[in-house]
């Protein structure tokens, strides 16, 4: 029997998708998670062996919780199952350990399929996913847009400014966001870097070839 652990912080579809799942011979979901702490927590108390991880949720972000969850001998294995399609989220989740990566809009016998597959230890990805995989290293997808897969879309365009040695009023200018705002992300970015200052964090964006030039 394969133990599943459902994460969404969407209550509706976190019970249709536990729903869903509670009919499939030979899969038994063990728990529900709205959060990515509770998502950690969880696993570590009923020791799932798929965990099915949304990517924007309040706490800890999906990405984040997968990279917790895997990696040891006993980890589960961790299947994204998100809205979001773009490059950004797809690496990010590939290079946190994610072992599949489904839209919301996947059929029942996709992400049934899915689930066993990475029970078994394959990989397994959504047709537009295999695709957007695919054309990225057909076409030499660099390095640049999967460095730091824990920032944000916005957090990096905040880390290129600063890179760039753009000052916090020219990058709210820039983005058109506020001063407080920028603030608010720089510090974001700090932590998740793990640097304690901007020439640290332009530092680590530069080594990543992030505006490196400007």
């Amino acid at each position: 029997m394969t133990r599943v652990l459902i994460v969404d912080d969407h209550p509706a579809y976190r019970r249709g998708l536990c729903q869903m799942l509670s009919g499939v011979e030979e899969l038994t979901v063990v728990g529900e998670a709205e959060t990515g702490l509770q998502a950690v927590a969880l696993a570590q108390e009923l020791l799932p062996d798929v965990v099915v991880m949304d990517i924007r949720m309040p706490d800890l972000d999906g990405i984040e919780a997968s990279r917790r969850l895997t990696g040891g001998a006993s980890s589960p294995a961790v299947i994204v199952l998100t809205m979001f399609d773009d490059d950004n989220s797809v690496f990010a989740a590939m290079r946190a350990g994610a072992q599949g990566y489904l839209l919301k809009d996947a059929e029942q016998d996709e992400i049934v399929r899915a689930i066993r597959a990475a029970a078994a230890g394959e990989a397994i990805f959504g047709p537009e996913i295999a695709q957007r995989v695919i054309a990225h290293f057909a076409t030499g997808g660099g390095s640049t847009a999967s460095a730091f897969p824990s920032l944000t879309e916005r957090e990096r365009e905040v880390l290129e400014l600063l890179a760039a040695a753009k000052g916090n009023a020219t990058i709210a200018h820039e983005l058109m966001i506020s001063l407080k705002t920028v603030r608010n992300h720089v510090s974001n970015i700090f932590t998740k870097l793990q640097v304690s200052d901007r020439a640290a964090a332009v530092v680590k964006a530069r080594e990543a070839g992030l505006a490196g030039g400007n």
